[in-house]
Formats: structure tokens, C-alpha cells, sequence
């Protein structure tokens, strides 16, 4: 198979995949999957921090929620730890599945490898593919989650909320905070006061 197709043929695969989220929500007036949604952030935000991605990073931001919402955050522990343990058990699906797809379309083991690698973020900050994954879903969180997050979690204190902005900064590379600034512009104006604050005085 050739590498045009099986790329299609991998994101195409991703898409039908989370398309069977049964969760919605709205982009443009319109509701979709809200894994294919976020999906499509991915890919949206990835094409704006790199111009030219690699195959292998096309599909690992395309897939990484994928089928999401079939591991539920309820199946672990309350608490900060109890939520690591959740992200990093779906790290290790997402990895899994997008492997599993990739084979499928085609791709040899050690690119199917690198992309588990990758979904995966065990070599965060020491990996360049895996650091601008992190760089990726960072904007998607601060474009389209952000706002969101702060109006569901009302008693959340302002610590918090600046541990919270400064850990996001923390992952994030220059070329992932000059996108974030300009992002920020466009903020309401009590989430941009947050930020501005968050930044002027990081964690010591």
C-alpha cells in the first residue's frame, strides 16, 4: 500500500471509531461525536503549529482520544491520583488502538510502534514528536475546554486555577506559547486576567 493511502486510510479508520461517540458536541452549529470533534481540533491545531506534520503525527493527534469515552474516569479512584492513573491507562489505549489501525492500513511495526510511543507520552520533553503532541492538545484545551472547565468547577479556588495554567504552561514548548498568547487575546476577559496573572508569578 502507498504511503498517501495508507494514511487515509488510517485517519479514515480513526474517524469511523470515534464517530460511534455517543456524546455530542457543538462545532459551528452543528453537533457532532465529540471524539470526532475533538479529533478535528487535533488536526486543526497541529496544521497551525506545523506546517508540513509528519504521517506519523497526522494520525497520532488524530487519534489521541480515540474511543475515549469507553474508558470511563468512574472505573478508577477520586482524587489526583486516581485521575493520573486514568489518563495514563487511556495514554496506553490510545496508543494500542492507533497501532492496531495503523497495521491494519499497512504501516511496518516500528512506525506503528512510534506512534504507541508517542499517544503513549512516556518520553515527554526528551521526544520531539510527543513534546508537540502535548503542544497541540494543550491549544485545543485553552481554544475550545477552557472556558468550560472554569464554569463547571465553581469551587475551585483561585490557587487552583493558577496551579492549573501554570502546569498547562509548564508542558508547553516557545513555539506553543507564542500560539497560546495570541490565543489569549481573543479570551474572556476574567480567563486572560488568570493567565496574565499564572505567568507573572510562576510556582516556586
Amino acid at each position: 500500500m502507498n504511503s498517501p493511502d495508507a494514511l487515509q486510510c488510517a485517519l479514515d479508520s480513526i474517524d469511523q471509531a470515534n464517530r460511534s461517540d455517543p456524546n455530542r458536541e457543538t462545532v459551528e452549529g452543528e453537533a457532532l461525536p465529540r471524539e470526532y470533534a475533538y479529533s478535528l481540533h487535533m488536526t486543526r491545531w497541529l496544521q497551525a503549529l506545523e506546517p508540513a506534520p509528519s504521517e506519523r503525527m497526522q494520525i497520532a493527534c488524530r487519534a489521541q482520544h480515540i474511543e475515549r469515552w469507553t474508558l470511563a474516569r468512574s472505573e478508577y479512584p477520586e482524587g489526583r491520583k486516581g485521575y493520573y492513573a486514568w489518563r495514563q491507562a487511556c495514554g496506553r489505549m490510545h496508543g494500542r488502538r492507533a497501532a492496531e489501525i495503523m497495521a491494519a492500513c499497512g504501516y511496518p511495526e516500528e512506525e506503528c510502534s512510534r506512534v504507541e510511543t508517542i499517544l503513549t507520552k512516556r518520553e515527554l520533553r526528551q521526544d520531539p514528536d510527543t513534546q508537540l503532541l502535548e503542544d497541540v492538545a494543550c491549544m485545543v484545551f485553552l481554544e475550545r475546554y477552557f472556558a468550560q472547565f472554569f464554569e463547571d468547577n465553581p469551587d475551585y479556588d483561585k490557587e487552583k486555577w493558577l496551579r492549573i495554567v501554570r502546569r498547562t504552561w509548564g508542558k508547553m514548548t516557545p513555539r506553543g506559547h507564542e500560539a497560546a498568547l495570541k490565543l489569549a487575546e481573543g479570551m474572556p476577559a476574567h480567563l486572560l486576567s488568570l493567565l496574565q496573572e499564572a505567568l507573572e508569578e510562576p510556582e516556586g
